[in-house]
């Protein structure tokens, strides 16, 4: 018993100790400047000749396997920084609050990463013209019988209940609002030390129970944990968009100048089709 319960430890730490590895070599390997200060807008940046950039660590997002990245967002950057004759120096950061604090204190230029065009975002960042459409849904294990008290059929089941989320996900807002809809309560429980992806996996094998995600991230790895539903839909399916500093104002036109013209090319379209299922 005791040997099962340290190889499913091992199986959950395993990705994380591996994720920390790749984010520490990102952030100190080659001697990277990374000065704390004020976020810098477009010219700034030319003039460094380098982007600093802020991601999720996920199967979508961007992605190590072996001597290669990849990654939706990733590619996109990468374009970006291309076109624009800039270098993108990009470090996965699994935490969104360090995503956020890391853009304010000008560590990074860019996030990467979908968020979604809330009023409390719009209030503190200032939002790209979209990038993808996604939802969040909820994670649970297949219903095992008919009367399966754990299974979630509709939202309303959600009362009483304990969602599982990233800590600082903007889920946590669309589970409160929900809890308003239903007239009940939901609790939330913020999971620190794993990512989405680490997350589904424990609620495969019963670990916890229920995890709110994006959509995109959960279809990602749904073929290799059969056991899994994610037919109950927390929120509708929406726009997600980068984000920059309410001071990178002509960043913000510049990113949407280049969306504007990339995403009705061919290589956006191959780039899509590559991580989001039709």
């Amino acid at each position: 018993m005791e040997s099962k319960v340290k190889s499913k430890i091992y199986k959950y730490l395993f990705p994380v100790v591996i994720i920390s590895a790749i984010i520490f070599a990102f952030r100190y390997c080659g001697k990277q400047d990374k000065h704390i200060g004020h976020p810098r807008d477009y010219d700034a940046i030319i003039k460094d000749g380098v982007l600093r950039v802020a991601t999720e660590y996920n199967s979508i997002s961007f992605y190590v396997d072996g001597d290669t990245v990849s990654g939706f967002n990733y590619e996109l950057i990468q374009a970006f920084a291309r076109d624009k004759g800039l270098k993108a120096e990009i470090t996965p950061e699994m935490s969104f609050e360090e995503r956020l604090k890391g853009l304010s204190e000008g560590r990074y230029d860019v996030i990467a990463y979908g968020i979604l065009a809330t009023s409390e975002f719009k209030d503190s960042l200032l939002l790209t013209s979209p990038i993808i459409l996604n939802k969040q849904v909820l994670v649970q294990r297949k219903e095992s019988e008919e009367n399966d008290s754990l299974y979630i059929r509709n939202q309303l089941d959600l009362a009483g209940r304990t969602l599982h989320i990233v800590k600082g996900s903007p889920s946590i807002l669309r589970i409160r609002n929900l809890g308003n809809e239903i007239g009940d309560t939901i609790y939330v429980k913020e999971i620190e030390r794993y990512g989405p992806e680490q997350l589904i996996s424990m609620v495969a094998h019963g670990d916890i129970d229920y995890l709110v995600c994006d959509e995109s991230i959960a279809e990602a790895v749904i073929d290799s944990l059969p056991q899994i539903d994610i037919h109950t839909d927390i929120s509708f399916t929406q726009f997600y968009s980068w984000a920059v500093s309410k001071q990178s104002p002509i960043l913000l036109d510049s990113l949407n100048a280049w969306l504007d013209k990339f995403q009705k090319e061919k290589e956006y379209q191959e780039i899509y089709h590559k991580y989001y299922k039709q």
